[in-house]
């Protein structure tokens, strides 16, 4: 169930507070670079402080606090499971062994649709966006130099590639956000979303092979050091691709998520132990701390890539979740976010206007605070009642989410992924954005497709 209103605020008070609260957010994220944790504890006590002026007692609005988070305790729980998943992913040699043959497919005279394809299936594989970039994208950039490529162009394929990875596998978190935050199975979302993706996947893979061809060189030494750092990982087995195979045939019967990735996580350890033998303690804490490979191992850049996984890496977005779920149940139960709908209700009668509302909600979040995550939690919370009201499945709201804000973050020059990708790979945002086909491709069909009103799914009513 809902936070519950426990007090009436007017629209323009409604406006007024959230534009504190976005200001408190933005100012101390992208001014002062904290942290989106500390921004969110300050906000929340700024909420706190409202609610007490107006007459609210704590118990009742941590009470509220609570069950915003239990909105999302499902994708809470999954985060345990998909870090384990990925340490099993890892040490089974399934992650690895895809990218040695994912580096197969590149062509120097296809080079922008090489490697916007093969950050695609790597962002698939590795469900970080950023990883992603940081590892293979860097590489591509290099070759970029070799090959005289247009770096602009090859930035622009590498965050295509890398957030329709990030968007579209399960081990993503910004994924599992999307499905819990609206309240839909894990790959229900996935497949929902394939409607908008697939389209301007394709779309954009055109846009790259027309783009490709003006390369003059040939030299792929980086990709050869590569394909030999993971030989000598001895990760990469023709067999270890089984645990993809299991996940994949899993999600496409509908298995429930955590079930789905259980049986993954089997398939990995039989895997594993075909080719090593980890003993009780090695798997304890490859399964906490992340797999690392051996340290007597030389793997260069690769090592570093196949360092991952473990529940410990999910705790960090554990605690934005939670946070963020937390500062929904308060704008909710202050009257905030039902005052803020209250004024703009009766334009929201349509699904084409409520998804265009989710959309540009997501958009804005993240072009005033430049926070992915917040792009969709907030987003989420503030429109799932409307979509309940215009009897719209909460999977259209889930997919409006990822295709306006998980991908529009790397857009923005001072969000999160903004900034990471530019420094990572040495090329502004600005420059590669007219190249970044994908993203606002996702972004302009969710739009078009709302109005259209192709591929919206209606709840059955009782």
């Amino acid at each position: 169930m809902p936070p519950q209103i426990l007090t009436q605020v007017t629209p323009k008070l409604a406006f007024l507070l959230s534009i504190l609260i976005i200001a408190i957010m933005g100012v101390t994220m992208i001014g002062f670079g904290w942290v989106p944790h500390l921004s969110l504890i300050l906000a929340i006590c700024f909420l706190l402080a409202v609610g007490l002026f107006k007459g609210l007692s704590f118990e009742d609005m941590q009470t509220q606090m609570a069950t915003g988070v239990m909105r999302g305790i499902g994708a809470i729980y999954l985060f345990f499971f998909i870090g384990l998943l990925v340490a099993a992913l890892m040490m089974s040699g399934a992650i690895p062994t895809v990218m040695y043959f994912g580096f197969e497919i590149i062509s120097p005279q296809f080079y922008y649709i090489s490697a916007f394809i093969l950050t695609s299936v790597i962002g698939i594989a590795l469900g970080s966006s950023l990883t992603t970039v940081a590892t293979l994208g860097v590489a591509f950039i290099g070759m970029s130099h070799a090959l005289d490529a247009n770096v602009a162009i090859a930035a622009g394929a590498i965050v295509s590639g890398a957030f329709f990875g990030d968007k579209m596998s399960p081990l993503s978190d910004t994924c599992t956000i999307a499905a819990s935050v609206v309240g839909i199975d894990l790959f229900e979302h996935i497949r929902n979303m394939m409607y908008t993706t697939v389209p301007a996947w394709i779309i954009t893979a055109l846009l790259f092979w027309f783009l490709s061809g003006n390369t003059t060189t040939s030299d792929l030494s980086q990709v050869t050091a590569l394909q030999g750092q993971l030989i000598d990982s001895g990760l990469v087995h023709g067999y270890a691709v089984l645990p993809f195979l299991v996940l994949i045939i899993l999600a496409v019967l509908r298995v429930n998520a955590i079930y789905t990735i259980i049986c993954t996580i089997i398939a990995a350890l039989i895997v594993t132990y075909l080719h090593s033998s980890p003993d009780i303690g090695q798997l304890g804490g490859y399964f906490f701390q992340g797999y690392h490979p051996a340290e007597n191992l030389d793997l260069g850049d690769v090592g570093g890539i196949l360092s991952r996984g473990g529940v410990n890496s999910i705790f960090f977005t554990q605690t934005i979740v939670i946070l963020a779920l937390s500062l929904g149940g308060l704008l909710t139960t202050l009257g905030i976010l039902p005052a803020l709908l209250l004024g703009i209700e009766d334009s929201l009668n349509t699904s084409g206007r409520a998804i265009a509302a989710a959309a540009m909600s997501a958009l804005g979040i993240n072009v005033l605070i430049g926070e992915q995550y917040l792009s969709l939690l907030l987003s989420g919370t503030a429109f799932r009642p409307v979509f309940e009201r215009l009897n719209l499945h909460p999977k259209n709201l889930s997919r409006t989410l990822e295709d306006a804000g998980t991908v529009i973050n790397p857009l923005v020059p001072w969000s999160v992924c903004g900034v990471f990708i530019s420094q990572a790979l040495g090329v502004p945002v600005l420059d590669y954005l007219p190249y970044a086909f994908f993203c606002y491709l996702s972004f302009l069909l969710t739009i078009l497709f709302g109005y259209t009103g192709i591929t919206i799914s209606k709840t059955v009513e009782k």
